[in-house]
């Protein structure tokens, strides 16, 4: 029996449509597409992602102090670990999908996904992205930054300057009742624009009731609108910038750390947001 498929958004039988609920509708009946219920989260779903990210805040602060040349990553790993359990919240990388330690660490040439080794030491002039993600309370918040350890070069510098320009201007270009897809055409833009490439093989996503929920937040230019932008959406925008090609591979021998395919230094900034009336708010200070 042929069973008709129900569209994103629906009016509960028996319920009045909302003035947000026509809002949304609208959108959908001119093609758009837009969000499931379910990811549109309540005030108090939101502030519990809220307190999951002042957590996580206090952890990238702490790795902020204490990073150094001649640590090696597991040290990181440890300081995530100790300070995440020590405040009630569970690192949320652990054990995740077999990934075997709390944080990722990806030095240079590393896009993401870098695991924690005591084998792995920070050198002057690395560039080290450390991605930090809690779960509090059930809630979970996702956030990383990139570090300078002592001097480096002048190229390693622009790059990790421009990554961070690039979330901030991805960001800006969100607005509420807006689309995906101006999140990545401004971030390729301003990639383009300092002769940097994107990765496009990995994307932000939804967060907050599970570790990574819908929608796929893409990075570069997709000639697409994407999804409906609308108020009480949480997700990451994180983008991964190359100084060269923007093709990466999986490390056969880890089956996770995440390596450009020409072996030129890349770099990433990440935070949670959610939608509001006025644009993005920030929830990973």
């Amino acid at each position: 029996m042929y069973k008709k498929k129900r569209k994103n958004w629906y009016v509960p039988q028996g319920q009045e449509p909302t003035d947000f609920d026509k809002r949304i509708l609208a959108f959908q009946d001119r093609g758009e597409l837009v969000p499931k219920r379910k990811l549109i989260k309540t005030p108090e779903q939101i502030e519990g992602i809220r307190l999951s990210g002042e957590i996580n805040t206090g952890v990238l602060d702490l790795i902020e102090k204490e990073i150094h040349a001649g640590m090696c990553t597991a040290e990181i790993d440890k300081l995530v670990y100790d300070y995440t359990v020590d405040h009630g919240a569970i690192p949320a990388p652990l054990n995740y999908e077999g990934f075997p330690k709390s944080v990722c660490t990806s030095i240079n040439e590393v896009v993401c996904h870098g695991i924690p080794s005591v084998t792995d030491v920070l050198e002057e002039g690395d560039i080290v992205n450390v991605d930090v993600s809690t779960i509090f309370n059930g809630y979970y918040s996702d956030a990383s930054r990139m570090f300078i350890i002592g001097q480096t070069s002048p190229e390693k510098e622009k790059l990790v300057r421009v990554a961070k320009e690039c979330l901030q201007i991805g960001a800006e270009a969100a607005k509420p009742w807006g689309f995906l897809g101006d999140i990545g055409r401004a971030i390729e833009k301003h990639a383009r624009q300092n002769e940097f490439s994107v990765v496009r093989d990995l994307c932000g996503h939804g967060v907050g009731l599970e570790f990574h929920e819908d929608p796929e937040v893409d990075h570069f230019d997709t000639r697409r609108n994407g999804m409906l932008l609308v108020p009480g959406m949480v997700f990451t925008i994180e983008p991964m910038i190359n100084m060269g090609v923007p093709d990466v591979f999986i490390d056969e021998e880890d089956g996770w750390t995440v390596v450009t395919e020409d072996e030129l230094p890349s770099a990433q900034w990440e935070h949670t947001f959610v939608m509001t009336e006025h644009g993005l708010e920030v929830l990973t200070h």
